[in-house]
């Protein structure tokens, strides 16, 4: 009796002691947004509001329950310099209108989490590392990198970044931003959406969406996080180029 109790007890002990199973979810997403210095206080506001409305869209809340699990884990990252990527909204479990409008509505309050010039390949590494990092265990795993620019001015290449996330098994996908909405300089150009599919998107169902200006913004957003959600074989269209 005495030797039963000391095993069960043991086993009690492991098994407190062990760590609590992780969240399964269909898919793990960063938001990697654009907070480099061609980027200022109201355009940093307008893109948040983007997300903020998309989040709880209709069409994106209907492809959530379409997923295989019915939820989606979503962290909101602004990005700048090598050394300057922040956390705006930690990882979130999106199940439906409510777990989304919560979302929303944290995406909003906090000030502006990056500085400096652009350091594409340590934002795309600090999407990874929250991915590895996260207690979340997501069938798919996506970094959305958002940007108006290809430019690396410090940190890591692109390219060796960009590798080393796609041997990790993750998809980075992008929304090429043509012009910045509220300053009226001259964004990106023509080439942006070329430039961020020879350079950036890999893995399974890679794309670029492409936002032309203030007024297609949310829009493009909402197409995104819907091509993201449903995946390479989702009801909503495969995840290919869009424009």
């Amino acid at each position: 009796m005495r030797h039963f109790l000391s095993g069960w007890l043991a086993a009690a002990a492991l098994a407190v002691a062990a760590p609590a199973a992780a969240q399964e979810v269909d898919l793990e997403l960063v938001l990697l947004a654009d907070a480099s210095g061609s980027i200022d206080r109201d355009e940093i506001l307008f893109q948040r509001r983007g997300y903020a409305e998309a989040i709880v869209d209709p069409a994106v809340l209907r492809a959530i329950a379409e997923t295989a699990y019915g939820s989606i884990a979503v962290t909101y990252v602004e990005w700048a310099a090598a050394d300057s990527q922040g956390v705006v909204v930690p990882w979130t479990v999106i199940a439906g209108a409510e777990s989304a409008a919560r979302f929303a509505e944290a995406l909003m309050e906090p000030p502006r989490m990056a500085y400096g010039r652009n350091a594409i390949g340590s934002a795309l590494l600090a999407g990874k590392r929250l991915i590895e990092e996260n207690d979340i265990d997501g069938w798919r795993k996506v970094i959305d990198f958002s940007g108006d620019s290809a430019n690396n001015y410090s940190g890591p290449p692109i390219s060796a970044a960009r590798e080393e996330v796609l041997a990790a098994g993750m998809t980075i996908n992008a929304l090429a931003i043509r012009c910045r909405f509220c300053s009226g300089r001259a964004g990106g150009g023509a080439d942006l959406e070329r430039l961020y599919e020879d350079r950036i998107i890999g893995g399974p169902g890679a794309f670029v969406v492409t936002a032309e200006g203030m007024d297609s913004f949310a829009d493009a957003v909402r197409r995104k996080l819907i091509l993201e959600i449903s995946g390479p074989s989702g009801r909503h269209g495969p995840a290919i180029a869009a424009r």
